[in-house]
């Protein structure tokens, strides 16, 4: 849907409309409906947590009317700011092999420099792009967004994610987020289809191995939502094109949050997730909810090269899609049991148990995969401060994920 309100002075008023409604008039109207357990998105909500909900909602809802607020930090620029520690990678046409290099001329993508921003632990006298210390671990963090918006910057709403492994990853000193290319369609100016994003995150995960000299099992890849999916391609080709010269090792293991695993609709039937958690999770991925930022990502490949390729969509159901994991490194899922999403982290969890099997990841007869499931999360809720105790919950089980695989 063209955003119909996205030029001034047009959105600025329609922004103080929204702005006046929801704060005077809804968010009280809400307040008192949620007195009731019953009448919240679920009974165990509180009423704090039905309000955010429902101010996420609206929130998403305006933007739809609107499109961005504002201009983010892309990767045209390192955009400066207090603690920015940003540098420039250097783009890595020589890595491109493939079916990634076909899918790049078939959608007129090549490599290019793009920004990334380290992040360090608080009080950590490293110097930026320094070299590891021996046997140090590393995160690649690859952000969420539907491939269309946020930023890698230390200032988006997604960097509360990464602070927070540094946080509670005791052996984590730094982590480095790629500003990778976002998509965008009509009515904005058509830019950067698949596979832009994923030959940005290659490029990152070269830069740490062969400028900053991380070893490859050194370095966790993780990834929120559409940075989920961005993380599983990037491994995929790193694992189907291991025995290429010159193309780094995969990586040790590979974090990934509420992952956006179908981008075709195979999960979206009367039943699923999709359906019975529409009322509890800010996003909607029904009803046309993702056509914009599914268009603008597939560009000239069309929707339909979401339904069997291996790289966009890893749950997809449909009956000729086959895939497999064999040669995956150990993975941590984490999903939301109250989110749309749910059902297509299901799929990808089984399919990844079934090639890898199920465990802690220490040891590789024992399985690889570890699934972390909130019963009460909303999508992506390790970016909300206030999504409490499931937020610190997974945080400790990624910790002790990540200090188990040291032992």
């Amino acid at each position: 849907m063209t955003p119909p309100f996205r030029r001034q002075p047009l959105k600025g008023l329609y922004l103080l409309y929204r702005a006046a409604t929801t704060l005077l008039i809804k968010v009280p109207l809400w307040t008192l409906l949620f007195l009731p357990k019953s009448a919240r998105p679920r009974p165990t909500w509180t009423i704090k947590r039905a309000l955010w909900l429902h101010l996420l909602r609206a929130f998403a809802s305006t933007l739809s009317v609107t499109g961005p607020l504002g201009v983010a930090p892309d990767h045209h620029a390192i955009t400066p700011g207090p603690d920015v520690n940003g540098v420039w990678v250097k783009a890595a046409p020589q890595l491109v092999h493939g079916d990634l290099e076909k899918w790049a001329t078939e959608s007129s993508v090549i490599p290019i420099d793009i920004p990334g921003y380290w992040l360090h632990k608080k009080g950590s006298s490293l110097k930026v792009g320094s070299p590891p210390s021996p046997g140090e671990k590393v995160i690649l963090a690859l952000h969420g967004g539907a491939y269309v918006r946020l930023s890698a910057h230390p200032s988006d709403l997604t960097s509360g994610i990464v602070r927070s492994f540094l946080k509670h990853i005791d052996s984590v000193q730094r982590v480095f987020s790629v500003e990778y290319r976002l998509s965008s369609g009509k009515p904005f100016p058509v830019a950067n289809p698949f596979p832009a994003a994923l030959l940005d995150a290659l490029a990152a995960y070269n830069y740490l191995v062969t400028e900053v000299g991380f070893a490859p099992e050194n370095i966790i890849v993780d990834g929120d939502s559409a940075g989920g999916n961005l993380a599983l391609a990037l491994t995929r080709y790193l694992v189907e094109y291991r025995d290429t010269p010159g193309l780094p090792a995969p990586p040790g293991g590979q974090i990934l949050l509420s992952p956006w695993t179908d981008l075709s609709s195979s999960h979206y039937t009367p039943g699923s997730s999709a359906y019975t958690c529409h009322d509890t999770d800010y996003i909607v991925v029904r009803g046309g909810g993702t056509s914009y930022a599914q268009d603008a990502f597939f560009g000239p490949q069309g929707k339909t090269f979401g339904e069997l390729n291996r790289y966009v969509s890893p749950s997809s159901l449909h009956p000729d899609f086959e895939i497999s994991f064999a040669g995956f490194p150990r993975t941590f899922i984490v999903a939301g049991g109250a989110e749309t999403l749910l059902d297509q982290i299901r799929t990808l969890r089984d399919r990844m148990v079934k090639d890898l099997g199920e465990g802690d990841g220490i040891k590789p007869e024992e399985g690889k995969v570890t699934y972390h499931e909130a019963t009460e999360g909303i999508h992506d809720f390790l970016v909300f401060k206030w999504h409490e105790p499931e937020r610190t919950d997974a945080l400790r089980a990624i910790a002790k994920w990540v200090a188990m695989t040291e032992q």
